[in-house]
């Protein structure tokens, strides 16, 4: 956990650096693992609207920008939004984007573990979204936050995300139960990628895993729990149910392996990288 934090402080430190000197690009995923999330959540369109929250020089944000008829990102850095502007992307107010809403889909992309208020974002880019569209969020796990200009001014967040539990699948479902489904964030698809940034004099790249979930808002007064949802398939077919042979801590991973089971991609994550 120090170390992550001290990675992550260390990341911050050259992600300045790098917003003046016009490198810092960052790979999370190309367009076709993209498009493979997509159709793994049942997103068929429509691709009208896209906007990237924190696209820094909208590297990313290029790999899938084609598949919509208006692109729109924000970023908190000047250069950042300098670059953002040169790709022909639409710059909105980080204050402000949702006032160009509803959207398509969102990309939060590394993002919520550098949020001052999380939660608040959360409930913001759900009700920014179309009837039927998808929120995709990454976060790099296991969950490290650090803020770098927050309220409380010691790099911790306002706001608390209760993300627990033990290796991927333990901070998988702790999340999803804990953080995304007490808002009506219906999690339709995961996958796991590796997360490539630019390095410093060094290390030439950092590279961390992160884990990519694509949402759907569900109304309000929606009650679902995951494990309401877990064993149908788009298709309507049950998954098989072995829960009532677990318990405890493993009844909670095989859960979380099996609520996924439809969305894990078959891919090998091999990545085309150009940075």
């Amino acid at each position: 956990m120090i170390f992550m934090m001290w990675l992550k402080g260390n990341l911050e430190q050259q992600y300045k650096k790098n917003e003046l000197l016009g490198r810092g690009s960052m790979h999370v995923f190309s367009c076709e693992q993209f498009q493979k999330l997509m159709v793994a959540s049942g997103f068929l369109g429509p691709w009208h609207s896209l906007v990237d929250l924190g696209a820094g020089d909208g590297a990313t944000t290029a790999h899938v920008a084609h598949l919509f008829e208006k692109v729109y990102a924000t970023d908190i850095s000047a250069p950042m939004r300098w670059a953002l502007a040169k790709r022909k992307f639409t710059v909105l107010d980080v204050e402000k984007w949702y006032e160009n809403s509803p959207f398509n889909v969102i990309l939060c992309l590394n993002l919520l573990d550098r949020c001052d208020r999380p939660n608040t974002l959360l409930r913001r880019l759900k009700s920014s979204l179309t009837p039927g569209g998808r929120l995709v969020v990454a976060l790099v796990l296991p969950f490290s936050p650090y803020v770098e200009v927050g309220e409380r001014g010691d790099h911790k967040p306002s706001e608390y995300l209760p993300i627990k539990g033990n290796g991927l699948e333990g901070q998988i479902a702790s999340l999803v139960d804990r953080v995304f489904t007490p808002l009506n964030l219906r999690c339709l698809a995961w996958s796991k990628l590796p997360y490539l940034c630019e390095g410093d004099l060094g290390q030439a790249y950092y590279f961390l895993d992160d884990v990519v979930f694509v949402l759907e808002a569900q109304p309000d007064n929606s009650r679902y729990s995951a494990s309401e949802w877990m064993n149908t398939e788009p298709s309507g077919r049950k998954c098989c149910n072995i829960l009532e042979q677990q318990s405890g801590n493993e009844r909670n991973t095989v859960r979380i392996m099996q609520e996924y089971r439809r969305a894990i991609l078959a891919s090998d994550n091999e990545l085309n990288v150009q940075i």
